[in-house]
C-alpha cells in the first residue's frame, strides 16, 4: 500500500503553492515566470492522468493504419514504420486511415496541452463514431 502522494497531488501541491503563495508577492518578469511554471505543470498533471489511455488510443490507431504489418511492434516501432512510409512516399494526404490518425494525434496533444483551445471542442464533436 502506498501512503506518500501520488504525482498527481504532488504537481497539484506545487500548483496551489505557486498561484496562491507565491504569485500575490510577485510582479513582473517573476510573475511572468511563474505563469508559465504554472501552465508547464499543468501540462504535466493532464500527461500523468491520460498518458496511458493516449498511448492505447494511439497505439490502436496506428494498428488500424498499418493493417498487415507485424503485429508484434511496439509503440515506438509503430510509428517509426509510419514516419519510414511516408518518407518513401508509401503513404500520403491521400490514404484517409493516415490522416484520421493525424488527425487523433492531434486533438489527443491538444487535450494535454491547451485543453481549453477553442478548436478542440470542434474537432472533439466531429470526431468519426467508433
Amino acid at each position: 500500500m502506498h501512503n506518500q502522494p501520488s504525482q498527481i497531488e504532488l504537481v497539484e501541491a506545487v500548483q496551489r503553492f505557486i498561484s496562491d503563495t507565491a504569485m500575490p508577492e510577485l510582479t513582473g518578469r517573476a510573475a511572468f515566470h511563474a505563469r508559465v511554471a504554472l501552465n508547464v505543470l499543468g501540462i504535466l498533471s493532464r500527461d500523468i492522468a491520460n498518458r496511458a489511455e493516449g498511448e492505447e488510443r494511439e497505439e490502436a490507431s496506428l494498428r488500424w493504419c498499418l493493417e498487415g504489418y507485424d503485429h508484434c511492434m511496439t509503440l515506438d516501432e509503430l510509428n517509426e514504420l509510419l514516419c519510414e512510409l511516408i518518407a518513401k512516399g508509401d503513404r500520403g494526404l491521400d490514404d484517409p486511415r493516415l490522416l484520421e490518425v493525424l488527425r487523433e494525434n492531434a486533438i489527443s496533444q491538444i487535450e494535454v496541452d491547451q485543453p481549453k483551445y477553442s478548436g478542440l471542442q470542434t474537432a472533439l464533436k466531429n470526431r468519426p463514431d467508433d
